[in-house]
């Protein structure tokens, strides 16, 4: 059974920096891509970063420059550096990877395995 499990998340002030931890298990091979989503309260679920089988990357405009995402395939591990956070990036974050879509994505519909995922506030 595939599993993703994300920690690291919590509260932290406007301009702090946090770093998420995404392990997986239950798949064996290298996933083709993987990506960062969050979902604030109130709103619908959005792409922040992803990665894929090529070492490409991509982040989303609201967080370029703040956030990098990166991938240890040899743990198992997706990791999201979050740097000069803000309040508006208050939410759950949640850690996707795709077995048969192989490209960075910030599409939900690539993603065919979720965490369950972890929780960020940033007071002002």
């Amino acid at each position: 059974q595939v599993q993703l499990v994300e920690s690291g998340g919590g509260s932290v002030e406007a301009g702090g920096s946090l770093t998420l931890s995404c392990t997986t298990s239950g798949y064996t091979e290298t996933w083709p891509s993987m990506a960062w989503f969050r979902q604030a309260p109130g709103k619908e679920r959005e792409g922040v970063a992803c990665t894929d089988h090529t070492g490409r990357t991509s982040v989303a405009d609201s967080v370029k420059g703040r956030f990098t995402i990166s991938q240890d395939n040899a743990k198992n591990t997706l990791s999201l550096e979050m740097n000069s956070l803000k309040p508006e990036d208050t939410g759950t974050y949640y850690c996707a990877g795709a077995t048969t879509w192989r490209w960075c994505s910030l599409l939900q519909s690539a993603f065919d395995s979720w965490g369950q995922g972890t929780q960020v506030l940033v007071s002002s």
